[in-house]
């Protein structure tokens, strides 16, 4: 099972000192946090992508192609990558060369994005979020898995014998998870292309996690991929540890009570109760995430997310630390443990796509894959 850390990159005031660090400080200690996770054993570093303040995650690709030049072992993927208002061939020309850099280390997740004003800076409209995000996906498959394209579609000028460059490392496209938080059509896509299904789940209650999940897994199984328990699933988690719960809980309730999101609302008592929120003992993170397994079945990839709402650096780092020491290596024996035979264990990556057929560029003129 793989595991690691997401950002999305908001710059948020310090509700404890006032501050907010700058732009390019954010950017700086995003990349410290990618160091760290792999530094302490994490699988996998991820970010989001945003084109609007208080963001600061607009190129994943350039960030994460920094951090692959830093790291040997930590897979690279993304958060959110925005099939809806991004070009796909774009996309496919972004990704292709960021495993070529990064030896093949890279994965993608794909969103609409839920921000009403950044799509129509990109030229669309988000009445069309799901069309674009099927349309979009669609071409970019073709562009990753055909050397020669002719398309045409609803949302782009049409291509005419386009070729993307650089081809998918190996011929190999890159594994891509759909996320999603309540669309049940992204789950369909991602069940029907037999890719992965990301719910990242740090806002909703375990009966909507459940409901999510379960329908991709069902419609997984319909399209011929697997059982439905083989099903390719990821969960998000936000978590904040201490020695004990109330030290934990006095550190984070400042940060929470003001975070951008979820502030002014629900208590935090009642946030951690209804979410996959936790805050406070390792012991207490380990109990909660190996639930997560109970109403998601058995899953592949776990996410956390560390550095929200103004935590300083210096916290976050620590987080991580926990993380890769004291809760992570638990959690792999026990989910493990768990895990029936037949259910794989990790998600695919480019190693484990390299012998598969189905996921290979064609050649145009015989039909047969790239060696």
């Amino acid at each position: 099972m793989q595991f690691g850390i997401f950002s999305v990159s908001d710059v948020t005031v310090d509700p404890t000192t006032g501050k907010a660090p700058s732009e390019g400080e954010r950017i700086q200690n995003m990349v410290a946090m990618a160091l760290k996770a792999e530094e302490v054993g994490l699988d996998v570093f991820a970010t989001g992508e945003h084109h609007n303040p208080p963001f600061v995650a607009s190129s994943p690709t350039t960030m994460l192609g920094w951090v692959a030049a830093k790291t040997e072992k930590l897979l690279l993927s993304t958060a959110t990558t925005l099939i809806t208002t991004n070009d796909p061939v774009k996309i496919a020309e972004d990704f292709a060369m960021l495993q070529h850099l990064s030896g093949g280390r890279v994965d993608l997740m794909m969103g609409r994005g839920n921000t009403g004003p950044v799509y129509p800076w990109f030229g669309k409209d988000i009445r069309d979020g799901i069309p674009l995000a099927i349309e979009n996906y669609h071409l970019l498959r073709k562009l990753w898995r055909e050397e020669v394209v002719n398309w045409q579609g609803k949302y782009r000028t049409p291509l005419q014998g386009y070729t993307s460059t650089p081809a998918p490392l190996d011929g190999t496209p890159p594994f891509v998870w759909h996320g999603s938080i309540r669309s049940p059509e992204i789950a369909e896509q991602a069940a029907f292309y037999g890719d992965g299904f990301f719910h990242n789940n740090i806002f909703w209650n375990r009966e909507h996690t459940e409901q999510m999940v379960n329908l991709y897994r069902r419609r997984f199984e319909h399209y011929g991929h697997g059982a439905a328990d083989q099903a390719v699933v990821g969960l998000g988690g936000q978590v904040f540890m201490a020695e004990t719960e109330a030290e934990a809980k006095k550190v984070f309730r400042p940060y929470f009570d003001n975070a951008p999101v979820y502030g002014h609302g629900p208590s935090l008592e009642e946030f951690t109760d209804m979410t996959p929120l936790t805050v406070g003992t390792p012991e207490q993170v380990i109990e909660k995430t190996l639930s997560f397994a109970d109403y998601a079945g058995d899953y592949q990839r776990q996410l956390f997310l560390v550095d929200h709402a103004g935590l300083p650096i210096d916290k976050v780092l620590e987080q991580i630390e926990i993380l890769g020491t004291q809760v992570v290596p638990v959690l792999r024996k026990e989910f493990e443990a768990r895990r029936p035979a037949h259910v794989p264990s990790d998600p695919p990556t480019h190693q484990t796509l390299i012998g598969n057929a189905a996921h290979k560029l064609v050649q145009p003129a015989t039909g047969k894959v790239t060696a």
